[in-house]
C-alpha cells in the first residue's frame, strides 16, 4: 500500500508548512552544532581539570615524601581517594617511574602496570591524552613527580568519556527543550500570520492566484472602456489600455499624481473628488467621456476606482437627432401654416375672388422660394443649406429672425473629406441654438449667420460666424463660456453648458479655433475658423491649424 502525504492546497497552508519545516531544520542544525561544540568544549574542560588535579598532586610535599618511603601506597591511597572526591575526577593514579601503580580507585589494580603513555612525563613534561584504560575511555593528564632534577614518580588524573558524554547529554536535553519551545512558538506565530494571509487570499493557492492574475490582465486589456485606479494619495495605481486611449496619456504613468497627467481641470477635479460621481459628462481635447467614480474604503480611504466611457459619437448622434427633431417640428409648423394658407385660398375661390386667391398664393410661394434661393445662393453646401433652412423655420416659430449674411459664400464640394458633415452640424447647430436662445424675447430679435471661405497667407480656411441681438457675453466670462457646465440660463432636464464646449472641442480636433466677441449693435458674435486642406498637400491644414491655435492662445490671454 502506497502512503501519500497530503499537501496543503492553499498558498497560506503551503507557506505554513514551508516555514514549519524551515524552523525545524534550523533548530535541528543548531542543536547538532551545539552538541558537537559542547562535547569538544567539555573534553577540553575535562583535560584542563585533569591537568590541574595531576599537577596539584605532583607538587604536593606529602606526595613527594611518601614516594621516598618503602610503602608509598599506605599513605597515598587514602590521599588519592580524598582528592578524587574533592575534585570530582574519576581517578587519581600515583605510580613509580616504571608505571607500577601505588594508588588506584580499584584496590585490585594497585601494583599493576599503568595502562597508557608515560614517555613524555618521564622526560619531565606534562601532557593530556584520551586513552582506554581499566575504567574505560578517559581523558587523562600525566605529569612527573620531581625530586630536584630527578623524576621519582608519576601522577595521572582523568575523567571518563562516559561521564563527559553524560554531562553533554544533560546540556543537550535542556537545549532540545528550549528548541522545542522555540519551534512551538515559531509554529504558533507562523500559523497566526498565515491565518491572516488566508483571509486576504480567500484560501486560494498559488496556482489559483496566478490564474486569477492572468484573467485580470487579459480582462483589463480586452475591455474598450477605460479603467483607472488611484491609491489613497490620488496616484495612479493601475490604468488599462482603454483608459490610456480615452485620457490621451502615454508612457509610464503608474505612480504619478492625477494632477500631473495634464487632463482638463473639470476632469481632474472629478477624479480627485472624495464623493462618488455617477454618469458625469466631461470633455477632453478630442472626446466626450462619461465618468463614474467610486471610493475604495476599508475603515479608511484606500483609493478610488474610475470607469471611463467614450460617448463622443453618441453625443454627435444626439446632436444630429436634436437637429432632426427640430426639422420635424419646423416641418410640422410649416404644414400647419400651409394648411391655413390653403384654406384661405380655397375660401377666396369659394367667395368668387379667384384673382385675389391667385395673388395670395403667388405671394406666399415667392416668399418661400426667396428664402430658399437666398440660403442656397449663399451656401450651396447641401448639409449646411439644409441645416440653415431648418433652423430658420425653427427660429421663426420662436419669434426670432434668422438671416444669412450677404457676404456668405460656400460652394458645394469645397469642403475636404477630413471635415465631415456631422462636425459641421455640431458646430453650426449649437451656435445657432445658443444664439436663438439669447435673442428670443429681445426687440427685433435676429440671428445672423455667415459661412464663407478665406484664403489668407497661412492657407485656406472655413469661417463660420453667428451673431445675435441678445444681451451679449460678459467679458469676465469670455473664456468660461467654453467650459463644460457653464451657462447663464436655468438648467433643464438634460443639463446645460455642453454646446459651446462641444463646439470648441470639435474645432480644436480639426486644428481650428473658437472665439467670442461683441457683435455690431450689441449681442454676442461667435466665430469658428477651420483650416481647409489644399488638394494633394497637407501644408494648408498644418499652417492654418498653427495660426488658429496662435489666435486662440492670444484671445485666452
Amino acid at each position: 500500500m502506497r502512503l501519500t502525504v497530503p499537501r496543503p492546497r492553499s498558498l497560506a497552508g503551503q507557506l505554513f508548512a514551508m516555514q514549519a519545516v524551515l524552523i525545524a531544520v534550523v533548530v535541528a542544525g543548531y542543536a547538532l552544532f551545539t552538541y558537537v561544540s559542547d562535547r569538544s568544549q567539555a573534553e577540553e574542560a575535562a583535560a584542563r581539570q585533569a591537568r590541574a588535579v595531576a599537577r596539584s598532586v605532583a607538587d604536593s610535599p606529602s606526595v613527594l615524601a611518601a614516594a621516598r618511603t618503602a610503602d608509598p601506597t599506605a599513605e597515598l591511597q587514602p590521599y588519592a581517594l580524598k582528592v578524587m572526591r574533592d575534585t570530582e575526577v574519576d581517578f587519581v593514579t600515583i605510580m613509580d617511574p616504571r608505571g607500577i601503580r601505588w594508588t588506584h580507585p580499584d584496590p585490585r589494580q594497585i601494583g599493576q602496570t599503568f595502562q597508557g603513555h608515560t614517555e613524555r612525563a618521564l622526560r619531565g613534561r606534562t601532557f593530556t591524552e584520551t586513552y582506554t584504560g581499566t575504567l574505560g575511555p578517559s581523558v587523562r593528564a600525566v605529569t612527573p613527580i620531581r625530586d630536584g632534577d630527578r623524576v621519582v614518580g608519576l601522577v595521572s588524573a582523568g575523567i571518563r568519556v562516559e561521564q563527559i558524554t553524560q554531562r553533554v547529554q544533560e546540556q543537550l536535553t535542556a537545549l532540545l527543550g528550549v528548541a522545542a519551545g522555540a519551534l512551538l512558538l515559531g509554529a504558533v506565530g507562523t500559523y497566526v500570520v498565515n491565518a491572516r494571509l488566508r483571509r486576504h487570499t480567500h484560501g486560494m493557492n498559488a496556482t489559483e492566484l496566478s490564474r486569477m492574475h492572468d484573467y485580470h490582465q487579459a480582462a483589463l486589456h480586452a475591455v474598450r472602456e477605460g479603467l483607472l485606479m488611484l491609491d489613497g494619495q490620488y496616484r495612479v495605481a493601475l490604468i488599462n489600455d482603454g483608459g490610456r486611449e480615452l485620457l490621451g496619456v502615454a508612457g509610464d504613468v503608474v505612480g504619478r499624481s492625477v494632477a500631473e497627467l495634464g487632463l482638463p481641470a473639470p476632469l481632474t477635479g472629478a477624479l480627485l473628488a472624495s464623493e462618488p460621481r455617477v454618469d458625469e459628462v466631461h470633455l477632453t481635447a478630442s472626446r466626450v467621456l462619461v465618468i463614474n467614480t467610486s471610493p475604495v474604503s476599508g475603515g479608511e480611504r484606500r483609493g478610488t476606482v474610475a470607469t471611463l466611457r467614450d460617448v463622443t459619437e453618441l453625443q454627435s448622434l444626439t446632436g444630429e437627432l436634436d437637429s432632426e427633431r427640430g426639422f420635424t417640428q419646423a416641418l410640422r409648423s410649416q404644414a400647419h401654416e400651409a394648411a391655413n394658407r390653403l384654406h384661405t385660398v380655397v375660401s377666396l375661390i369659394e367667395l368668387g375672388r379667384a384673382q385675389e386667391a391667385v395673388e395670395f398664393a403667388t405671394a406666399e410661394l415667392e416668399l418661400a422660394q426667396a428664402l430658399t434661393d437666398q440660403v442656397v445662393a449663399a451656401v450651396s453646401e447641401p448639409v449646411l443649406a439644409a441645416l440653415l433652412l431648418g433652423k430658420t423655420a425653427q427660429a421663426n416659430e420662436r419669434g426670432v429672425e434668422l438671416v444669412v449674411s450677404p457676404d456668405s459664400s460656400l460652394d458645394d464640394g469645397l469642403l475636404p473629406e477630413t471635415l465631415p458633415a456631422r462636425d459641421l452640424v455640431t458646430i453650426l447647430g449649437n451656435l445657432i441654438d445658443n444664439a436663438v436662445d439669447a435673442a428670443q424675447g429681445t426687440v427685433r430679435a435676429r440671428v445672423t449667420v455667415t459661412a464663407r471661405t478665406r484664403r489668407p497667407a497661412a492657407g485656406p480656411e472655413l469661417v463660420l460666424r453667428v451673431s445675435d441681438t441678445g444681451p451679449g457675453v460678459d467679458p469676465a466670462h469670455a473664456e468660461a463660456v467654453f467650459e463644460r457646465g457653464f451657462s447663464t440660463k436655468p438648467a433643464g432636464p438634460g443639463g446645460r453648458g455642453l454646446g459651446l464646449a462641444l463646439v470648441r472641442q470639435t474645432a480644436r480636433r480639426h486644428g481650428g479655433s473658437l472665439t467670442v466677441a461683441e457683435a455690431d449693435g450689441g449681442g454676442a458674435e461667435f466665430e469658428v475658423r477651420l483650416p481647409l486642406r489644399e488638394p494633394g498637400t497637407d501644408r494648408g491644414v498644418t499652417a492654418a491649424a498653427t495660426a488658429g491655435r496662435a489666435r486662440e492662445t492670444t484671445h485666452d490671454r
